[in-house]
């Protein structure tokens, strides 16, 4: 690698906090309109922006008296970071404590005593932690799936200078609940959110967003869920929910409130449905309600290892076809035991 100094010379350096910067010599895949890929490709970067992309010749001869820092990629690959839209990350600390098992005894006598044990500072390291392993991967922005302690989600990821939309874990009634859960109502629920966006909405420089989560319909109200989609409706952010994750929760939903299929159909009755909500792993769907989900214009996130592990796989094909947007996650912890996006190890 170069670095340019203020006087013009160049000697070996690395990147720093220089305001200027010139990456220069890479393959760089922009992800543009155009989808355009320079093989010998160059950036000029003005502190936290891209200012300029092209050959390298042509970013080095424009730009190069400008640059704090010239750095040679020498070929490596450059391209946006990665998005992943699916992550608990206070799940971090619970690798491996959860195999083997089915998704309600997942979640009943492994993960919800785990995450209502954490401590304000557990959720903040298991954040660290988590944002570490993410930045490792290739992300650089994130969906929280939800979970505990959010102030200190947000501190974490604005000391590690991601991107991230962050959620509380929100349920009001239901089967499983640890007693520290339990006893919250849906009005603790609905102003706990409020509290949160109003504190922490456009955050860390506009990095943090906060949108209102569900953690699933088996654990709320029909009045948490219509307060819920009123609410982000008017703040005008996103909602993250888990959807039509097993057989079992479209079968309760069928027996408790009474339509022919299952969430996605009892959701598009109450008019859940909207392009502001992220529906995490929806494997269990119907080609009608795949039909509802397009028509609404929601975005589902499918997560292949937790599928493989434990909730089988969605009808990503159907789902493309029918024009819904998919992006991928990795779920948290516990349910693939790592947070690697970029190679998909699987």
């Amino acid at each position: 690698m170069e670095t340019n100094s203020s006087g013009g010379g160049s000697s070996s350096g690395s990147l720093g906090s220089s305001s200027t910067m010139i990456l220069h010599n890479a393959v760089i895949v922009t992800m543009d309109k155009e989808s355009r890929v320079f093989r010998n490709g160059g950036v000029f970067v003005v502190q936290d922006r891209i200012k300029a992309i092209g050959q390298s010749a042509d970013i080095l001869q424009q730009f190069s008296q400008m640059a704090d820092q010239i750095i040679d990629l020498q070929s490596q690959i450059l391209l946006p970071g990665f998005v992943n839209t699916h992550v608990h990350t206070s799940q971090q600390l619970a690798k491996g404590i959860a195999d083997d098992v089915d998704l309600m005894t997942w979640l009943h006598d492994r993960i919800w005593p785990y995450e209502s044990n954490m401590t304000e500072e557990d959720s903040y390291i298991s954040t660290l932690l988590c944002g570490i392993e993410l930045i490792h991967s290739g992300v650089t922005c994130f969906a929280e799936a939800g979970g505990q302690h959010v102030s200190e989600m947000a501190k974490a990821v604005e000391l590690l200078g991601l991107r991230a939309c962050l959620v509380q874990s929100t349920m009001d009634c239901g089967e499983g609940l640890p007693a520290s859960w339990a006893v919250r109502t849906t009005d603790d629920c609905i102003q706990s959110q409020k509290e949160l966006y109003a504190k922490h909405h456009h955050a860390a420089d506009g990095r943090i967003r906060i949108w209102f989560g569900i953690r699933q319909i088996m654990n709320a109200t029909d009045r948490l869920l219509l307060e819920t989609r009123d609410m982000a409706r008017e703040f005008k952010t996103g909602i993250h929910m888990h959807v039509a994750e097993i057989p079992y929760e479209n079968q309760v939903v069928m027996d408790t409130r009474k339509v022919d299929h299952g969430t996605v159909t009892f959701l598009d009755k109450i008019e859940f449905l909207q392009n502001n909500l992220l529906s995490a792993h929806t494997v269990w769907v119907n080609h009608t309600e795949i039909g509802l989900l397009s028509r609404a214009g929601v975005k589902v996130s499918h997560c292949p290892a937790s599928a493989m592990r434990m909730l089988g796989f969605a009808p990503i094909k159907e789902m493309l076809h029918a024009d819904i947007c998919v992006s991928l996650g990795t779920d948290g912890a516990p349910s693939n035991n790592r947070m690697s996006i970029g190679p998909f190890y699987f």
